[in-house]
């Protein structure tokens, strides 16, 4: 018997150390609260300016991050509205509340912000171009995993640019 326990004691003298299995945490994601600026997704869309003379209307947004929470968004924006008229050009910063979580279905919204817009032959009108004070409403309905379908009203310079839009846009955090 004393000859095996001298030989258990030689083996594991003579084995070397084994490695333990280290345990990787998790990554914690950072609270949604607090302000946040980066570009965190975009969107394309097409519509209507339901002025006189009924302009279509092309345009992209950005993603470009929170303001105080996760719900308010800040959105630059730029368009071009053409045909019908004189060509018109549009660039907005906005805040945007979202009243539903990203992992909602539909994500309604509204907020406002202001624009600068000028059109063909800026350089010939005194008031161009002009800041506006713009007011949106819309819904992201889900689409896939990455997108959104957007529907969007804009009021652009006290009511007097209607904008309806369509568009897709980039979900945040998939």
């Amino acid at each position: 018997m004393r000859t095996m326990s001298v030989a258990a004691v030689l083996l594991a003298a003579a084995t070397p150390p084994l490695a333990t299995q280290q345990f990787h945490p998790p990554a914690v994601r950072p609270a949604a609260r607090g302000t946040r600026i980066g570009l965190y997704g975009f969107g394309v869309r097409g519509g209507i300016d339901l002025a006189n003379q009924r302009q279509l209307v092309l345009g992209v947004t950005l993603d470009a991050g929170d303001l105080w929470s996760s719900r308010l968004r800040i959105r630059p924006s730029g368009e071009i509205g053409m045909f019908n008229g004189v060509n018109s050009y549009v660039g907005s910063l906005e805040a945007l509340y979202r009243f539903s979580g990203d992992e909602e279905v539909a994500t309604p919204y509204a907020g406002g912000g202001f624009s600068l817009a000028g059109h063909d032959a800026c350089g010939s009108d005194r008031e161009c171009p002009d800041l506006w004070a713009n007011i949106a409403v819309g819904v992201e309905v889900h689409f896939r995993s990455t997108f959104n379908w957007l529907l969007e009203y804009h009021a652009l310079a006290g009511f007097s640019h209607n904008r309806l839009y369509v568009g897709l846009t980039t979900r945040r955090g998939n």
